[in-house]
């Protein structure tokens, strides 16, 4: 490493070093090791051929002493070029350890972030409804990314980096001490000289770069929201496009004088320490040219402590920052773990069993349930708070029983926030049941596991929600083994057929983020020709015609008629109008169940549904025409 990348290497350590000043734990670095343990042959690998980098090192600048003590002596020429070919041989050789060592360490570093990706994203994707509900998705994505690749570092870096600076030190060291006990302590004298700026240019930098992060953080989330489907039509209903680009200017401009001052700071630090370095080389080459003069020193011996020296300060100053290094790796395994730890409330059972074939009944039973409060499920520095929101715990369904036999079709009516999306949720699992039971085919849900309740029963909610994928991408995600026919077949009958055969790419048309490129009723028929194509037995639709205009609405109902043909059906529906069929009505409020019956029963009960009809009616009433003035 030359005196410059050695220098970089202080300065850097020393700005990273003053961002995270947690205390060592000794209980990370025991997990960090059970979590490398699969990889120690490729670690003991590593750690050999940095050794052997160490030792190649250190034997170059003896060879080039040796050099010009056999020129100095008058040896024989064959002697000179025979060592010259050595010297050779040995960078070559450092070279191929070199990128045998890169090998590794990448090798090593990619199987760590492997391994860490895959259980970070395997684990979150069993978290329950509510973690997502609470948590900041760009906190996130930076647990999956930014902290994976930092904990990659302790592997790939740092512990290469301790044991082949240890070993160079230690080499190093001991030969020009062998050389030269006082030329060497001398030019060690001016090693302070080299470190101490570093840490208080250092502090300047990890101030800059944390006003540079936030700066560019709030650049991102401004851009992020801005430039999504929604955000970018809100700005253009409301915003003001002028303000909007003031804003982020004046952040951009800011960050753009952090970069010139950081440039700054960071280049005059530079040249300083390369001023050190020049003038410890100086007083190598002086003090140890004075000792060869008065023969106490050979002219080789100078050299060589000379190149050593370059050898040593390299070391040194890593090793001085590997502490630092430790820290920011552990730290991003802490990272990492936070999220690993994190139970989920939602598990499957061992012996979890399969749904029974043919048709399924559903039954709530005497169901109580709340939703769990932020500590249950979420961490306080993915939601970006000090302290995680206590509330949470009050039970939001209260006793609620209801039964829908095998083809039946129940409809739940009710206000806003009485506790129907939360009834409906509970069926395919989102949320487990504090007290009571839900039952799939006499079964309870605990009881069945995850993957016969996915294909048993299907849900449709009212945002119709689609990936930023192609049209077929969105169909197989219900069933990945779809042949062609089989997805113009659900399309057909989701009556969504000609919309499709008119794009410009038909299946492989990509839907936009959240499905913008289709209109709301197409989102719609889109998601049930993907139910058509799961194939469930239960069918739960939550409010799936709402917020379509008339001619929409029209083509959904359609397509939830061959939907829900000859299946177990939950509806949950705003319009009463769609629910008059139903086997069963229950009308629910504020959690609890309060009627139930057929549409004509409940009407002429006159109770709570009746007060319903009345007034929505009442609403869908034409307006009077406007009488003329004339």
């Amino acid at each position: 490493m030359s005196m410059e990348s050695t220098a970089w290497s202080v300065l850097y350590g020393a700005a990273y070093g003053q961002q995270d000043q947690r205390p060592f734990s000794r209980a990370t670095l025991r997990r960090v090791l059970a979590f490398a343990r699969p990889h120690r042959a490729r670690i003991a690998r590593f750690v050999a051929v940095g050794v052997l980098e160490a030792v190649l090192t250190v034997a170059t600048p003896l060879l080039a002493g040796r050099v010009v003590n056999a020129v100095v002596a008058g040896e024989p020429a064959d002697v000179v070029v025979g060592l010259a070919l050595l010297i050779a041989a040995i960078a070559v050789l450092e070279a191929g350890a070199s990128m045998l060592g890169r090998w590794l360490s990448a090798s090593l570093g990619e199987s760590v972030i492997l391994d860490l990706r895959t259980a970070v994203y395997d684990h979150v994707q069993r978290m329950p409804v509510a973690f997502f509900t609470r948590t900041r998705t760009g906190a996130l994505v930076s647990r999956l990314n930014n902290d994976v690749i930092g904990a990659q570092r302790a592997f790939s870096d740092t512990l290469v980096g301790v044991v082949s600076n240890t070993v160079t030190l230690l080499l190093t060291l001991a030969v020009m001490l062998a050389l030269s006990w006082p030329v060497t302590v001398l030019s060690l004298l001016l090693l302070p000289l080299f470190l101490l700026p570093a840490r208080r240019t250092g502090r300047r930098l990890a101030g800059l770069e944390r006003e540079a992060a936030g700066l560019n953080a709030a650049m991102t989330d401004q851009t992020t929201e801005r430039f999504s489907a929604a955000g970018a039509t809100l700005v253009k209903l409301f915003g003001d496009p002028r303000q909007e680009s003031a804003e982020f200017a004046a952040r951009a401009r800011r960050v753009r004088d952090i970069g010139v001052r950081t440039a700054m700071v960071q280049w005059s630090f530079i040249t300083v320490l390369l001023l050190v370095s020049s003038l410890a080389l100086a007083l190598v080459y002086g003090l140890g040219g004075w000792f060869a003069l008065r023969g106490t020193l050979e002219a080789g011996t100078v050299v060589s402590l000379a190149l050593l020296l370059t050898r040593l300060y390299a070391p040194l100053t890593a090793l001085a920052n590997a502490r630092v290094d430790v820290m920011a790796a552990l730290v991003s395994f802490e990272r990492v773990f936070e999220v690993l730890d994190l139970v989920p409330l939602v598990r499957e059972r061992p012996g979890a069993r399969e749904l029974p074939e043919g048709p399924l009944s559903v039954e709530l039973d005497g169901v109580r349930f709340s939703y769990p409060s932020a500590e249950q499920v979420s961490l306080a520095s993915l939601e970006d708070v000090a302290v995680l929101d206590d509330r949470g715990g009050v039970e939001v369904l209260h006793d609620v029983s209801l039964r829908a036999e095998p083809g039946q079709v129940v409809a739940l009516v009710g206000s806003s926030g009485a506790g129907k999306s939360t009834i409906a949720s509970l069926l395919p699992r989102l949320y487990d049941v504090d007290s009571g039971a839900v039952r799939i085919g006499g079964v309870d849900v605990r009881e069945v596991a995850f993957a016969s309740l996915r294909r048993s029963i299907g849900l449709v909610t009212q945002d119709g929600h689609l990936f930023h994928e192609s049209l077929r991408s969105n169909l197989l995600l219900a069933a990945p083994g779809a042949t062609e026919e089989q997805l113009w077949s659900a399309l057909e009958r989701a009556r969504l057929a000609e919309v499709v055969r008119a794009l410009p790419d038909g299946l492989d048309t990509v839907v936009g983020e959240r499905g913008y490129r289709l209109s709301g009723g197409e989102r719609q028929r889109l998601t049930i020709a993907r139910l058509l194509l799961a194939s469930p037995r239960v069918v739960v639709l939550d409010e799936a015609t709402a917020h379509l205009d008339s001619t929409s609405e029209a083509a959904v109902q359609a397509a939830l008629a061959e939907a829900l043909a000859g299946r177990t059906a939950l509806v949950i529906a705003h319009r009463l109008s769609t629910v008059r069929s139903a086997d069963c009505i229950l009308v629910v409020e504020d959690g609890r169940v309060v009627e139930r019956g057929r549409h004509a029963e409940l009407l002429a009960a006159g109770g709570r549904y009746a007060q319903l009809h009345r007034t929505q009616f009442a609403q869908d009433a034409p307006a009077p025409a406007p009488r003329s003035s004339g």
